[in-house]
């Protein structure tokens, strides 16, 4: 009887444990690539990683880094690109006139194959803030709209006005989050640089400096985002991207301003 309630025991085990996966995670860097654009983001596609500066984007080869081709919008009055993510070879960048008053945004879309500028969505003086990244998920967009202290604050808003905003294909708005109040201190002066959602299904985000992803979720209930734990990372804030080509592993990019260096690393 004692060995039957053994085995029934070790059973029942390994069924919450098949349930219940450990919640740990960890980075761990890959490689690097010296790129010296790397200042504010990168995006990634099956095979290529696209470093964005401001008004240019370089296109580089994803195994050794090799650049490609670039894309100077400087003529075209392109003075803060943001941060950037590719959907169905289409590379969606988040623009701002940052650091001006009043904060004005739009989307600008280029073509992966060529890096020709394609198309822009304009929110104008966008009533959220300023537009600092965006991605993609289950068929609606997810823009991160930042607001910052000191004298580069707006109308009297502060870092607290951050937030997390869910459009519809066609840009209407539907639905949007604010940060925790702990969050919003590490992100303070500056905001939240950079978002994408993990193939996990939850929302890694970054700030302006620090060298860590802070791992968000939708609430059940409620307007603020959950925080689910805060990862150190070999990057140094701004735009990130989530590989999603790499089907069995959750592959990040990063980069690191100081050190012009772009950083593969992966989830764990």
């Amino acid at each position: 009887m004692a060995l039957c309630k053994t085995i029934i025991f070790a059973a029942l085990l390994a069924i919450v444990s098949l349930s219940f996966p450990s919640v740990g995670q960890s980075i761990t860097e890959i490689r690097k690539f010296q790129v010296q654009e790397a200042k504010q983001a990168v995006a990634v596609d099956n095979n290529f990683f696209y470093v964005i500066n401001n008004s240019t984007i370089t296109k580089h080869v994803k195994t050794d880094g090799k650049p490609v081709t670039t894309w100077d919008g400087t003529r075209e009055g392109i003075k803060h690109l943001n941060s950037g993510v590719v959907i169905k070879g289409k590379l969606y960048c988040a623009n701002s006139n940052y650091p001006e008053i009043p904060m004005a945004s739009s989307v600008e879309i280029f073509d992966t194959g060529t890096l020709q500028h394609i198309g822009s969505h304009s929110f104008g003086i966008a009533e959220h803030g300023s537009l600092t990244w965006i991605d993609q998920k289950d068929g609606f967009w997810w823009i991160g709209f930042a607001h910052y202290g000191g004298k580069e604050s707006s109308e009297g808003r502060d870092v607290r006005w951050t937030s997390l905003v869910k459009y519809d294909p066609e840009w209407r708005q539907l639905e949007s989050w604010i940060f925790p109040k702990h969050i919003v201190e590490l992100f303070t002066p500056k905001s939240n640089s950079g978002g994408a959602w993990g193939t996990d299904g939850l929302l890694y985000c970054t700030g302006h400096d620090r060298p860590e992803l802070y791992v968000m979720k939708i609430p059940k209930s409620g307007y603020t985002l959950e925080h689910v734990r805060t990862l150190a990372a070999p990057i140094q804030g701004q735009g990130i991207a989530i590989d999603h080509s790499a089907k069995t592993r959750q592959m990040l990019y990063g980069l690191n301003r100081a050190t012009n260096t772009i950083t593969l690393s992966e989830i764990k």
